[in-house]
């Protein structure tokens, strides 16, 4: 009860070529397509930040053994 038959879907899919046209799906599925992309790169950006942010620092406070010497 709760799944789709193959019936199902063809008359979904014929609902939206009435709605948007035949010429107007590619252009529909082309920004749809962009949009995952965008999203994929903003979310790969942040984790490349947070992983920045939450590696150690490495500070030199007076340990260098060339100064030293």
């Amino acid at each position: 009860m709760g799944s789709f038959s193959m019936g199902h879907w063809l008359v979904v899919l014929a609902i939206v070529v009435l709605l948007f046209g035949a010429k107007k799906i590619p252009e529909l599925a082309k920004g749809v397509g962009k949009g995952i992309k965008s999203f994929k790169k903003e979310m790969e950006d942040d984790s490349e930040q947070i992983t920045a942010n939450n590696a150690p620092k490495q500070e030199n406070k007076g340990n260098n053994t060339e100064a030293n010497a």
